[in-house]
């Protein structure tokens, strides 16, 4: 195996070596992305072990620059597909009895293909069901624990070489390979998919495929079958309000249920034939800790309020900065990223992926590094983003979270949240905010709307929103006096006027 890797990719080596000669290899340089390109093809050939290993590292704005990024990022398309002979013999040793026992019918060729697996069509002979039927590669399981052990030794041999400076081989192949041998196991994938089911019960615009535990083995895993268009490649009129809608799934299961899908890229999100948000595949998940979810939301609220004396300790919270550092001195250079994303019109006006690449920035200067956890987050936000930016070259990943923010914060009893909500309202001078606080219950409104309807258009015009009649109860009608329902005694005391 050492000899295909090397013989694989020796070409790619002598181009990297020469462009690094001569000094073409800075982050963000042409150079950089034209062997970044090659190593996607590299990659592509020597299999499933290094075709994941590339999506973590196309997550991973502290080790790559954005435009290095987008290059691996392309592993996440269609890669080529293995027999159909094998693929069949699979399904016939997982499942212990022949193919047209269990299916009517099933499509010849698949339907699709990625690293590890690949997907056919069928339909169940007892029930008539059309299902998604999932059938992982020959001897992944073997060859990737054989590419994880030379992966990781070779990191130790670069331990004392200067690459040990920006990127430490050993912890990344630990960070991700616990997750990687969860993906190889369906019987995770199907259970993690139940669960997402349950958990996005709550929003009836969106649709998590029904599994069939009963039909699912560690290399055969079998859903409902989900038709749909790509949302990325949708024209229809509410891929706007899905996207909007897909930012409060996520944020749901990021900041409230703390099971978060880590690989929503384009393919895993689709639009219904009648307008739902689909999303699919959840073998890669990850679990946000309460600490993490409530330190999220103070960030957010110290984002807004331009509170940067508070932003150091909310990543020393959240894990990118080690506790025990003094941060006081990297609190100007967040300061002045944070300011430059801010130039736009406040914090709901920061563009996510723009922002990540500028703080990755910080992390070769000070002791700032992007925890495992958040560079999934960061993968999924800007999954979201890119399709939303397509349509809609106004879109703020932050403006369509403040709605969810704001329900959070108006809504959760823990004392943290309690605490954020005064912050928020009061801000650091103590003083009452009215139009925070309208702010923040017409968030509320729209959060209402896009959950329960999957309407982005967010507001009541005079009582209708989605064309539904929802009366005029509750609407802001631009006034900050308040009257007395009936006309004052002799000795009643004047109107209130807010101030």
């Amino acid at each position: 195996r050492v000899g295909q890797v090397f013989s694989t990719s020796f070409g790619w080596l002598c181009g990297v070596a020469w462009a690094a000669a001569r000094g073409q290899l800075s982050a963000g340089s042409d150079g950089e992305v034209e062997q970044v390109r090659a190593l996607r093809n590299v990659i592509v050939s020597l299999g499933p072990f290094f075709i994941k290993l590339g999506q973590a590292l196309s997550i991973r704005p502290d080790i790559l620059s954005p435009k290095a990024m987008v290059e691996l990022q392309q592993l996440c398309d269609k890669v080529p597909s293995f027999d159909n002979a094998l693929a069949m013999a699979t399904l016939r040793d997982e499942l212990k009895m022949d193919t047209s026992e269990i299916f009517s019918e099933i499509s010849a060729d698949p339907v699709a293909a990625a690293s590890l697996g690949q997907v056919y069509k069928a339909v169940l002979r007892d029930t008539g069901d059309e299902v998604a039927v999932k059938v992982q590669r020959p001897f992944v399981l073997e060859t990737v624990s054989l590419d994880l052990y030379l992966a990781r030794q070779l990191g130790f041999l670069l331990r004392n070489t200067p690459l040990a400076s920006r990127i430490d081989i050993v912890e990344l192949i630990d960070e991700f390979a616990p997750n990687f041998y969860a993906e190889l196991d369906y019987n995770e994938e199907c259970q993690n998919g139940e669960r997402i089911r349950r958990d996005m019960a709550r929003l009836p615009m969106v649709v998590i495929p029904k599994n069939y535990p009963e039909l699912t083995t560690r290399r055969v895993h079998v859903a409902e079958w989900v038709y749909g268009e790509k949302l990325s490649q949708s024209n229809a009129d509410n891929v706007g309000e899905l996207v909007n809608l897909g930012v409060v799934v996520y944020l749901t299961q990021l900041l409230e249920t703390g099971f978060f899908h880590a690989d929503p890229h384009p393919g895993n999100m689709l639009r219904s034939p009648d307008g739902r948000l689909v999303i699919l595949d959840f073998g890669l998940m990850t679990q946000i800790t309460d600490n993490q979810k409530y330190g999220m939301i103070e960030a957010i609220a110290h984002l807004i309020n331009r509170d940067y004396s508070e932003i150091g300790q909310d990543f020393v919270n959240l894990e990118f900065i080690p506790a025990g550092v003094d941060t006081a001195p990297i609190v100007p250079a967040l300061a002045r990223v944070f300011d430059a994303a801010l130039a736009g019109g406040g914090a709901k006006s920061i563009n996510f992926q723009e922002l990540a690449a500028d703080l990755a920035e910080i992390t070769f200067k000070y002791p700032f590094r992007i925890p495992p956890y958040f560079a999934l987050i960061i993968r999924a936000i800007g999954v979201l983003e890119g399709i939303a930016l397509k349509g809609n070259p106004q879109f703020a990943i932050v403006d369509e979270a403040y709605p969810y923010i704001s329900k959070r914060l108006l809504t959760d009893e823990s004392p943290r949240l309690r605490a954020a909500l005064r912050y928020m309202i009061y801000g650091p001078s103590q003083q009452f905010d009215a139009d925070r606080m309208i702010d923040m219950l017409q968030a509320l409104e729209k959060f209402v709307a896009v959950k329960d309807y999957g309407d982005g258009s967010a507001f009541k015009v005079d009582g209708i929103r989605g064309g539904v009649d929802l009366g005029n109860a509750g609407s802001m009608v631009g006034t900050r006096s308040m009257s007395p329902a009936a006309p004052p005694a002799a000795n009643a005391p004047p109107p209130l006027v807010t101030t």
